[in-house]
């Protein structure tokens, strides 16, 4: 089983569409540094998302804290802290992959050689594996909830899956 690790921003996004259960599809666990549990369902308290996603953390998303604290605290120089707990998690454990969306964060993932993907990453993924049926509907609906994404990555996502699905279907 991949052991994958995530930031706040992707489980918030997914629960605010009612889509966080793609997460479990797609991997049967999920691991949450404790400064992101803090962040999304401590400091979250009052936003409607946080039960979907208090409900996850009782069965499939699991709270591991990261030993390794002078790596968290380097890193929170440039990162908040749930993302810096992500990415040094993410190197104690040897994840598989990283959900992340933010830009800093990421780069510096990629720089420590750590597989990543980001929530419009995770849709199209689960659209590939037919758990979505409408990848774009989804991602319109993260854009109404506040979620952001350039034009840029928007026109290339819908690109790429009219390609997918014409090539799919002569």
């Amino acid at each position: 089983m991949p052991l994958v690790i995530s930031d706040a921003s992707p489980l918030i996004a997914l629960a605010k569409i009612r889509q966080l259960h793609i997460l479990k599809k797609l991997w049967p666990e999920i691991i949450i540094p404790e400064a992101v549990y803090k962040e999304v369902v401590i400091e979250g308290r009052e936003k409607p998302e946080v039960e979907i996603i208090e409900e996850g953390c009782k069965v499939w998303i699991k709270v591991i804290p990261v030993k390794n604290r002078p790596e968290v605290e380097a890193l929170q120089a440039i990162l908040d802290e749930g993302e810096a707990e992500v990415i040094a998690l993410g190197q104690e454990m040897k994840a598989d992959l990283l959900l992340l969306d933010n830009r800093e964060p990421r780069i510096f993932a990629r720089n420590l050689n750590l597989k990543i993907i980001g929530t419009i990453g995770i849709v199209r993924l689960a659209w590939q594996k037919g758990l979505i049926k409408e990848p774009l509907e989804e991602i319109n609906k993260l854009k109404s909830k506040g979620f952001w994404i350039s034009d840029q990555l928007f026109e290339q996502i819908k690109k790429e899956i009219v390609k997918i699905k014409s090539s799919n279907h002569p």
